[in-house]
């Protein structure tokens, strides 16, 4: 059963006011992705959001409208997809399911010890999928699937971001190559590696990301409450690997601090799933090290309990904030 996010809306405006503040803070000790140049022009200090419940109505602040590039959240896409094309054991025959460990376009675990990409989030595990989409899909099925699922009929592909990252992909194409050499990739590798890019150089907004967030939220069933967009075991599926792997390398870190399922990009974009509550779409291009949002992992922090969107969150957690910890109280009685 849904529930709902906040029956005060202006006072629920206001913690998300009181919490883009905060965020903006992080932007200086962030940078945009400049390994892909035409990123490296976007302006760090953008930041918006827009959260869309199941029920109530929908928040929308700051560069919520601002168009930018899907980048990694599209592997949610891909992989919602595949799984519904071809099926799980079919998709997981080539990639894993774990948390890799290391950055999102390694290459070195791949080599040395795995057979397979440690999960579909990440890089490899993305290109090993797009060699299963592209014998049934061409990009502009996906382009359409695309705008469904974000509710956004003005997604586009970004050419000036597109061929940028095309001409800089010597990393992903090493990738490619691997996975063929590994018999995981078996169509053409430009084929392949041209698709895979569209894909990531789609341009939506954090509206855009808010709007599928909302459907997962849903488990797979659209705002008309009938229109189903994918199954609920294909939302699930997809939900369990964004909150274990969905933000790269800090992943973990991020399911201790703010425990939403979530997905990132390297244009800025967040996409979070609060199960049974709300669809989120963060943008701020201002980068943390691991390539995640440094303001917008700031921001979700900031809401995650404020606005019970963790999914963990336990009511108790108040009233614990106000009584002596465990440790306090089996020291007392150590006494």
């Amino acid at each position: 059963m849904a529930r709902r996010l906040n029956k005060d809306y202006r006072k629920t405006v206001s913690i998300v006011e009181d919490a883009m503040e905060k965020a903006r803070l992080e932007i200086p000790k962030g940078e945009v992705a400049t390994y892909i140049p035409e990123l490296g022009k976007v302006d760090p200090n953008q930041l918006g959001i827009c959260i869309y419940p199941l029920n109530g109505k929908k928040i929308c602040l700051g560069d919520y409208d601002k168009r930018f590039t899907i980048q990694s959240v599209s592997k949610t896409i891909m992989l919602v997809a595949a799984l519904e094309i071809f099926g799980p054991d079919k998709v997981f025959e080539l990639t894993g399911a774990e948390p890799s460990g290391e950055a999102f376009n390694s290459i070195v675990e791949l080599d040395r010890e795995n057979s397979k990409p440690y999960n579909p989030l990440i890089n490899s595990g993305a290109i090993a999928i797009c060699n299963l989409l592209t014998r049934e899909l061409s990009f502009s099925d996906m382009l359409i699937y695309a705008r469904k699922v974000c509710s956004d009929p003005d997604i586009m592909l970004d050419e000036d971001v597109y061929h940028s990252e095309l001409k800089t992909c010597s990393r992903n194409r090493s990738i490619a190559y691997l996975l063929e050499s590994k018999g995981i990739i078996t169509g053409d590798v430009d084929d392949i590696l041209r698709f895979y890019t569209k894909c990531c150089s789609l341009s939506v907004t954090a509206e855009s990301l808010a709007a599928m967030a909302r459907i997962l939220s849903n488990d797979g069933v659209g705002e008309e409450s009938t229109k189903r967009y994918m199954s609920a075991s294909t939302a699930r599926l997809v939900k369990i690997l964004m909150l274990t792997c969905g933000m790269y390398d800090g992943s973990g870190t991020f399911a201790v601090n703010v425990g939403i399922p979530s997905k990132s990009g390297v244009g800025g974009g967040i996409m979070s799933v609060s199960d049974k509550r709300a669809g989120i779409g963060v943008f701020g291009p201002s980068l943390d090290s691991k390539g995640n949002s440094i303001a917008g992992i700031q921001l979700l922090k900031e809401i995650s309990n404020k606005l019970t969107l963790n999914l963990f969150y336990d009511p108790e957690w108040d009233k614990a904030q106000n009584e002596a910890t465990f440790a306090e109280k089996i020291l007392e009685h150590l006494k």
